[in-house]
């Protein structure tokens, strides 16, 4: 039997017991904790490559969050029965994980560190999603992988203007805010929220008071540090050296500041390319072949230094961005709607030089997206997909299936615009949206939310309030900084910050925080929340003048589709024995119909008609006939004793008694009635359940036919033997 040297604290949080321990799993991992938080439970490894992999010029991490379906018991779908490429869920788990770690690791470390998240118990309520940042974390700063951390994490919640922290699922689906935050002792360094309109102040507290569980949680890690914490292994770290630096900047610095101001992304990255190849050429004919090879790629992240440095110096110390804009200036803006004749909606958002066409899609319940991981499966009938095509940043590359930034994107602006849709009651449609990248120089997921909005709205979805999205940005050197308003991708690129704040003119949507820095303070935070809110309410303006609400009618090739509730009882008669009926009502009326447990029928068609056809008849199987009431039908069968007639679009069938053809006495029934017969028929009350009918002194109807010679003479014969 092992003798397992395991260590583990617990800690209580919101009520519920929260462990960690080590030494008991995956114990040839370099870092690796077990994770318990009410019944959900994590496994969290950390492994760290040995060499740098040759030619590698970035800092190779990677974060995969593995659900297991065990894990809820559930049992994976598909023919393989086994677990397949993680669910959208788990690749945005893993980058919530990924994007506050990231900036932790030592500048210019090449090893490639490899966290593995896989669930390993989920209680339903408890979202193993949370506990990823908390194991990932725990694990490096036990590990010997280099890491300047710990930090930890919280979800927090509102309800009633109470802050909860850590709620349950069943809390969180009656919060108006499921905030993540990640945060150092001191800052905080990443945030991902959905909202329904929470104020600035809200956000801000709700962040600050998470923050104050977040120390707790970093103090337990400093705990399991000095208890089991391995020594900090050295790796090489590819700095460029300050002497190569000096010389690029003494040589072709002004240049290069130059070049730094041209407006035009392509312009500017066309000729600073050109002057990065002029600079190589020149000292290529100053170095042996084997040094030029050795350095070149030296040379040129120096030269990528020098340039953002200018860039950086430029707007902390003269507030002078590259394209000339102001600190807080929003890039020009152009709304455009109804830009594809066919589609549903769409509308076409360009700010500076991003661009996103927003497409909708209206469909019935049979579109909704089915989703299924740990948690019980279930439908979305609004979500939203985003395209980023390598045409949109002027390049050739290779289309592809979605990939993490992607899912990333769409996510968030789905989360933006999501508070804003009607009810299912109200508007009874699956909606999707659809936004193509067209251009992309800065946030184009903002860019997303806007011609979502703009779209919607086009295409008639009565949204509650538009909705628009800003990215800020940050410049900061020691204690001085400087928030930007409208961040091109240069500035994303070679800034410390992005800040994604989306919202409605009366509260925050949806917000998203990264960092490059160890963290942020208080009063950046408080900076950065007013700027997008001044943002907003200038692009909502455009947004209003182009289209105020949404139009009252759809598109005409849109589809129709109206609900109706019917008793429970009846469902079983509208879809009749093995499906009979209901496919009749789609037969004649050409239109779709989803019945729901609960007696809601969402019938779906081309065009009104169809839908008013489709109504009618169902409002005739669930309603029993008007006494004294003449219906008009078809004969569906004849017997000796009678004929049997449906009648109310043939959702009703009674019996017309062989006394109840005529006034006169009827010896057959195919005397008066054959099969598919047209007849006008009274109701006249139930028999035993069974519906009675009469054609007596009703017009409209067959006479009955007058009985031959033949017949009177054998019937005299009859009588007479």
């Amino acid at each position: 039997m092992h003798n397992f040297k395991i260590t583990k604290k617990t800690i209580e949080i919101a009520g519920r017991e929260l462990t960690i321990e080590s030494g008991r799993m995956a114990k040839q991992a370099n870092g690796s904790v077990f994770v318990t938080y009410g019944g959900t439970s994590v496994l969290v490894t950390a492994t760290i490559s040995n060499e740098i992999r040759e030619g590698t010029n970035f800092f190779p991490l990677t974060v995969d969050f593995i659900e297991k379906m065990y894990a809820s018991g559930k049992i994976p779908g598909g023919f393989f029965k086994r677990e397949a490429k993680p669910s959208t869920k788990a690749t945005l788990n893993a980058r919530l994980i990924d994007r506050p770690i990231r900036p932790l690791f030592p500048k210019g470390m090449r090893n490639a560190v490899h966290i593995v998240v896989t669930v390993l118990s989920f209680d339903g309520e408890n979202d193993p999603g949370m506990l990823g940042i908390l194991g990932a974390s725990t694990a490096l700063s036990i590990s010997d992988i280099p890491f300047n951390g710990p930090i930890a994490n919280v979800k927090v919640g509102l309800k009633d203007n109470e802050v909860l922290i850590n709620p349950t699922n069943t809390q969180l689906s009656e919060s108006k805010l499921d905030l993540d935050v990640a945060a150092t002792e001191t800052s905080v360094v990443m945030i991902e929220s959905g909202a329904d309109e929470v104020s600035e102040q809200e956000i801000m507290d709700s962040i600050y008071t998470g923050h104050k569980t977040i120390k707790k949680l970093v103090d337990l890690q400093k705990e399991f540090v000095e208890e089991i914490g391995k020594e900090k292994i050295e790796v090489e770290l590819k700095t460029v050296p300050e002497e190569l630096i000096d010389f690029i900047e003494k040589q072709y610095g002004n240049d290069i500041k130059k070049l730094a101001n041209i407006k035009g992304k392509l312009d500017r990255d066309e000729q600073l390319n050109e002057l990065k190849d002029k600079m190589l050429d020149e000292i290529k004919e100053e170095l042996s072949e084997e040094e030029y090879s050795e350095n070149s790629g030296d040379y040129k992240d120096a030269f990528s230094e020098v340039f953002t440095k200018y860039v950086r110096v430029a707007i902390l110390k003269n507030n002078h961005r590259v394209d000339g804009r102001s600190l807080d200036d929003i890039r020009p803006i152009t709304c455009e709607i109804d830009v594809l004749p066919e589609v549903h909606g769409s509308a076409l958002f360009t700010r500076g030089e991003t661009q996103s066409l927003g497409a909708i899609t209206l469909g019935s319940g049979r579109d909704e997206k089915i989703i299924d991981g740990l948690d019980e499966e279930y439908k979305k009938p609004f979500y939203l997909h985003y395209n980023f095509p390598p045409f949109s940043v002027g390049e050739a590359g290779f289309m592809r299936g979605p990939g993490r930034r992607e899912l990333g994107h769409g996510a968030l602006a789905e989360r933006a615009l999501l508070p804003m849709m009607p009810s299912n009651d109200e508007f009874p449609y699956t909606v999707r949206v659809v936004s193509e990248i067209l251009e992309s120089n800065g946030s184009s997921s903002m860019a997303t939310v806007c011609s979502g909005t703009l779209a919607l709205m086009a295409a008639g979805v009565p949204i509650k309030k538009p909705v628009a999205g800003i990215a800020n940005g940050l410049i900061m050197d020691n204690d001085e900084f400087v928030v930007l308003t409208d961040i091109m991708g240069l500035e994303d690129h070679l800034g410390d910050m992005d800040f994604k704040v989306t919202g409605t003119k009366d509260g925050i949507t949806a917000m998203q925080m990264d960092i490059k820095i160890e963290g942020i303070t208080k009063e950046i935070m408080g900076i950065a929340l007013e700027k997008a809110k001044t943002a907003r309410l200038y692009i909502l303006d455009q947004i209003n003048t182009t289209i105020p609400k949404s139009r009252s009618e759809l598109a005409e090739s849109a589809p129709r589709i109206e609900t109706m509730k019917v008793p429970q009882k009846k469902i079983g008669a509208i879809i009749g024995s093995g499906g009979k009926m209901i496919n009749h009502i789609i037969d004649i009326t050409g239109a779709q119909l989803d019945i729901d447990d609960d007696g809601s029928v969402t019938i779906s068609a081309p065009n009104k008609n169809s839908i008013k056809e489709a109504k009618t008849i169902i409002t005739a199987i669930i309603s029993d006939p008007e006494m004294n009431k003449i219906y008009e039908g078809h004969v569906t069968r004849i017997e000796k004793y009678g004929a049997f007639v449906k009648f109310m679009h043939d959702t009703q069938e009674g019996l017309v008694h062989i006394s109840q053809l005529h006034n006169s006495h009827i010896n057959n029934v195919t005397d008066m009635l054959k099969l598919g017969d047209t007849v006008n028929v009274k109701f006249i009350g139930f028999d035993r359940g069974k519906v009675k009918l009469t054609m007596k002194n009703v017009d409209g109807n067959p006479k009955p036919k007058k009985p031959s010679g033949n017949r009177r003479h054998n019937s005299r014969n009859k009588n007479r033997r």
